[in-house]
């Protein structure tokens, strides 16, 4: 994976299984404690057709282990409206783990924006266009934009430690830790509650459940909005030997085929071929993969040419695979005629990649398409709309996070796909009343749109509460302006 400015704002998907922590009795050195400071502006937009003065603050907190000591300061950037209305209030971040929440900041919740081409094309060089975002939920939310511990502004300080933070509990942990803070500085108890995550951003929404509402000083959410989620891993993590990542990925490399041309577009449309691959998937596809090495010679060839039209790769090839297809090759090889390699985060992007031969792609070209403008756009932004004076650096992809991170902690434990659905499921059983949108992209590499009918089939959740939204974007759906408006009515509607 590309370790320099990603869209880390989606999943690290090298390795999605939680392992034991390394051990170290080395005591970990006392960090500067911050003081809190806030950069305070007022601002007026147009959101949604109705006008809002707002207060933006970007501000932060500190951080308490359960001893009472700061272990970290944590940045926030919130954006609240003048009038003395009964407000919900909106949590947003994004992924990685390790990533900061500059992508839905500046893609699709916050007042700017910045503009990207909507085809898929590369974003250029600077100057970047930074324009008003209409389209912000802002008309029926204040926002507030977390930067977890390690991203953005949020640092290690005090007696905090990479153990503190950087795992999947302690993570959920310390962003809970945050939302309660706010909510206590800032008197809103009372108000409608909600959190909107993209990507590993989704996992940590549904890991904060028992830390939110847990039994010392419990808070309901009304709402989580799930953009491209990620909340059990096997069906995000395709390699050799995980079946089931061959089947949810099938639907996506059917997709990324239509859209390449390698699916004679005027003979079916996108949403017919999705569900046909998706049946096919399922009563097809699956009991071939069971069966194995006893698939009979006829059925193995049926299925193999299924595959071959439905992967847009020569039939000769998906034979040589034993009909398993790794999505990771499949970015690599759709387009290898033309040299090409198509995009994992946005499987609509396609970048000449020095060398043709290699297993995958050096680098996704979605990322490299558009980091540099998001980056610049929101420096640029808090430097000269909102103020921001801090001497200390904005860290849009965090190195040391993704060094850092385990999964899980707990001893004695073996190895096993990270999974939140289970947190999920519980909290929706606690709270009769909280509701989802899962709105996923047609052309995500990252958290595959069929992985999210898989998880959200399998764990007793109650679908009459879930709104499933689909787009022809990938997993950053806003890069597609199409599909950014059509993003932004589905959560302007789940707010009514």
């Amino acid at each position: 994976m590309m370790r320099k400015i990603l869209l880390i704002g989606c999943l690290i998907s090298s390795f999605h299984l939680m392992a034991e922590t390394p051990k170290s009795t080395e005591p970990s050195p006392l960090l500067a404690v911050p003081e809190i400071q806030s950069f305070v502006t007022q601002h007026k937009g147009e959101f949604n057709g109705t006008t809002i003065s707002y207060t933006a603050t970007v501000s932060n907190m500190h951080l308490y282990n359960d001893k009472g000591d700061v272990i970290a300061d944590a940045v926030t950037t919130a954006y609240v409206a003048d009038s003395k209305q009964h407000r919900p209030v909106t949590f947003v971040f994004n992924g990685g783990p390790g990533s900061a929440s500059i992508w839905l900041h500046m893609g699709m919740f916050g007042p700017k924006l910045v503009v990207v081409p909507s085809d898929a094309q590369d974003a250029g060089n600077s100057p970047y266009q930074i324009i008003d975002n209409h389209l912000s939920p802002l008309d029926k939310t204040d926002l507030v934009f977390i930067d977890p511990i390690g991203t953005g502004y949020s640092k290690l300080a005090g007696k905090g430690s990479a153990k503190d933070v950087w795992g999947m509990a302690e993570d959920a942990k310390s962003v809970s830790q945050i939302v309660k803070r706010w909510i206590a500085k800032n008197n809103r108890w009372n108000s409608a509650k909600y959190l909107a995550g993209e990507s590993y951003g989704t996992t940590r929404a549904a890991a904060m459940q028992p830390y939110l509402d847990d039994g010392m000083s419990p808070i309901r959410m009304n709402g989580l909005i799930l953009i491209s989620q990620a909340l059990d891993y096997e069906g995000s993590t395709p390699t050799a030997d995980n079946m089931i990542s061959h089947v949810t990925y099938l639907p996506t490399m059917a997709a990324t085929a239509w859209y390449h041309h390698k699916i004679d577009q005027t003979s079916i449309t996108l949403p017919a071929l999705v569900a046909e691959v998706k049946a096919f998937a399922v009563n097809t596809y699956l009991p071939a993969l069971f069966k194995g090495s006893a698939l009979p010679q006829n059925e193995f060839d049926a299925v193999a040419e299924k595959l071959a039209y439905y992967t847009g790769l020569p039939l000769k090839l998906v034979k040589r695979a034993n009909l398993r297809i790794n999505a990771k090759h499949h970015v690599k090889l759709l387009k290898a005629d033309e040299g090409l390699a198509v995009g994992r985060l946005d499987s609509r992007y396609s970048n000449d990649e020095l060398d043709d031969l290699d297993s995958f792609p050096k680098y996704d070209a979605a990322s490299v398409a558009v980091s540099a403008a998001y980056n610049a756009a929101l420096r640029h932004y808090f430097a000269t709309d909102l103020k921001v004076s801090w001497d200390r650096d904005y860290v849009v992809s965090s190195k040391e996070v993704d060094h850092n991170w385990v999964y899980d902690r707990t001893p004695g434990r073996e190895p096993h796909y990270v999974n939140a659905a289970h947190a999920l499921s519980e909290e929706m059983r606690k709270n009769p009343s909280l509701k989802i949108l899962l709105a996923s992209g047609y052309f995500d590499y990252a958290t595959p749109f069929f992985d999210g009918e898989y998880t959200f089939g399998r764990y007793g959740i109650d679908l009459s509460r879930v709104t499933r939204t689909y787009y022809e974007s990938g997993h950053m759906i806003y890069l597609h302006k199409p599909d950014r408006e059509k993003l932004a009515h589905d959560i302007h509607q789940f707010y009514e």
